[in-house]
Formats: structure tokens, C-alpha cells, sequence
């Protein structure tokens, strides 16, 4: 051999040797992702999906809930910062469907996310050897309303809640009044052409659905009927009949501590939701931090990128701070 060669040839050979180990050890590292159906109604299963570090040692649990106001979405659309928190920081992460309006109406849709964490309280825990005293729930927009609702119907109590433009009110103006917002209205949309997109079976996944429930979304917002088509109220009886479904109404000194991060330029949820939410914790002496975004659309679009990895620095912390405490 080469001299000269043989030295370069031994440092290829141990960088080679390095980078399998790193990507091994990396490989290792990575959350396994387990599909579970968590509670099952007329033979329909309702799933969730689980990540976990490797091992029997028990972890706290950060908790997952999609938006998509009730009628799209699925477990699979976890927002980035939730996901590699909880990876880097060898949390459980459990991200769940659960089944969607106009098909399933409100109560029972929030059935399903009350049955939800007693499996995680119960079987789920025994399970994936998880900690259902160190929950932290998480979600953005209609997951966010979702996460505000776990505060008040969920037991066991989460630790802290992570609302991300998400609401407490349901039979407001913004969404029981046609929505003048371009992002409504890119074209008028039929009640004919809305009714096509559901058979009226039962899905807990939007793309089970034919077609993925945005012009049914859009059709609601047009003609400010989303109140009533979700929950299945009589509109003259609504704001009695959903009250018990409202965050907003129901924030007692025994809610848990909450993040709530806004856009003060949003147009689909707006941002006077989140300090609706905010007044009712000053009231009864709640915790919370609210974050605005200055500009921000709905999931923060044209805001401060500063401000928004501010917020999410604070959202980390406030997460690490509830899920780490014994």
C-alpha cells in the first residue's frame, strides 16, 4: 500500500465508521409509532397514534389535537414544534382523530375526545407505560377550541393546555353570520355542491370522506350556518343548548394553567377569541400567558418570524416547565 495513501485511507474508514454510528444511534433515538383504535361505536374504530422512545420506563404525555373546524383534518397533521418537542425531549406523544361533523354532531364528537383520555388514563396508559397525572394538551384552530374543551369535560385534568388560534365561543357573530373574508368566499359554493362531499357514513378521517370537507366548510362560512350544522341545535334554541360545549362558559378556578397564541390579524378565527378566553382566566384566577402575533393570519402567516419563533420559545418552555414537574 501507498504511504502516503495509507493514512487517508484509515481516516475514511473511522469517518465511515462514525457516521454508521451516528445514523444508528440516531435510528434508535427515533420515536416508534404505534395505531391504535381507542374506542369503537357502531363497528366504526376511532384511532390514535402513538410515539414513543423505546423502553418500559413510564413518560409524561404530550397530547395532540388537530384542527380543521370539526369537518377535515386528521390525526397525522401534527404541527412541526409539538412533534420534535416531543422528540427531543423523550416525551410521549399521542395525536388523536376522532369523528367529524356534519356527519357526527357536537356531543358526540366531544364524547370522543372525553373517551379519548380515559383510555389514555386507563388502558393506554398500562399500554405504552405512560403517565396520565403529566398530560399536556396541544392543538391549533378547531383542535385548539378542542384543547380549551379538555380543560373542563376531560378527566384525568390536564396539566396545562396549548391553544393555538384557537376559540371558546361558538355562536358569535364571526361564525353564526356569513364570513366576508376572501378566504370564504373564492367562489360561491352550492348547498348541492357541499352535500356531495358526505354520504351521511360516519368518518373520523377526512380523507375517508369523499372529497376533503372544504367546500362543506366553505358553504357553512358563506352563509353563517357552521353553529347549527355542526352541533345539530335548532338555531333558535342554540345558545342554550350548545353552552355546556363552550370554553368560554365554563372556566373555573380548577382549569389548568393555558398558553393561548393568536394572530391579531386573523380572519378565520379571530383574534378576539383568545382574549375572550384570556378575560375568563383573569377572572377566576387561572394561569395563562397570551402570546399575539402582531399581523398574523390564521397559523400565523404573514407575522413577525421573530415574534413567532418568540412565541414558540415560550410554548416549549411553558410545556418542558408542566411535563418535567413531579
Amino acid at each position: 500500500m501507498n504511504r502516503r495513501l495509507a493514512p487517508m485511507i484509515i481516516h475514511v474508514m473511522l469517518l465511515a465508521v462514525v457516521m454508521n454510528h451516528a445514523r444508528s444511534t440516531t435510528a434508535q433515538s427515533k420515536p416508534v409509532k404505534t395505531t391504535v383504535a381507542y374506542r369503537e361505536v357502531d363497528g366504526h374504530p376511532i384511532l390514535a397514534d402513538v410515539y414513543r422512545p423505546e423502553g418500559d420506563d413510564i413518560r409524561p404525555v404530550l397530547v395532540w389535537i388537530h384542527g380543521g373546524a370539526l369537518i377535515l383534518g386528521n390525526r397525522e397533521g401534527i404541527h412541526r414544534e409539538i412533534r420534535d418537542l416531543a422528540e427531543r425531549n423523550r416525551y410521549a406523544l399521542v395525536s388523536i382523530d376522532y369523528r367529524l361533523a356534519p356527519e357526527t354532531k357536537l356531543p358526540e364528537l366531544i364524547n370522543d375526545i372525553e373517551a379519548a383520555f380515559a383510555w389514555l388514563a386507563g388502558e393506554g396508559a398500562k399500554q405504552f407505560h405512560l403517565d396520565a397525572d403529566r398530560i399536556v394538551v396541544a392543538g391549533g384552530s378547531a383542535g385548539g377550541y378542542l384543547t380549551l374543551v379538555t380543560g373542563y369535560r376531560v378527566r384525568p385534568r390536564p396539566k396545562a393546555l396549548v391553544a393555538l388560534y384557537g376559540y371558546g365561543d361558538l355562536t358569535g357573530d364571526w361564525y353564526s353570520t356569513p364570513s366576508p373574508h376572501p378566504r370564504h368566499n373564492p367562489r360561491t359554493i352550492t348547498r348541492e355542491e357541499a352535500a356531495q362531499q358526505t354520504d351521511g357514513a360516519v368518518i373520523s378521517d377526512a380523507r375517508r370522506r369523499k372529497g376533503n370537507g372544504g367546500a362543506i366548510y366553505l358553504y357553512y362560512r358563506q352563509n353563517g350556518i357552521w353553529p347549527e350544522e355542526v352541533s345539530g341545535f335548532d338555531r333558535a334554541a342554540i345558545a342554550e343548548q350548545i353552552a355546556p360545549f363552550e370554553p368560554v362558559r365554563n372556566v373555573t378556578a380548577d382549569y389548568p394553567p393555558t398558553l393561548l397564541i393568536h394572530g391579531t390579524s386573523d380572519t378565520d378565527v379571530p383574534y378576539e377569541q383568545s382574549t375572550m378566553m384570556a378575560a375568563q382566566f383573569e377572572k377566576r384566577g387561572v394561569p395563562f400567558l397570551l402570546k399575539p402575533i402582531k399581523n398574523g393570519e390564521h397559523g400565523f402567516g404573514g407575522g413577525d418570524p421573530q415574534q413567532i419563533e418568540n412565541a414558540y420559545q415560550t410554548m416549549r418552555a411553558f410545556i418542558v416547565r408542566h411535563l418535567d414537574a413531579e
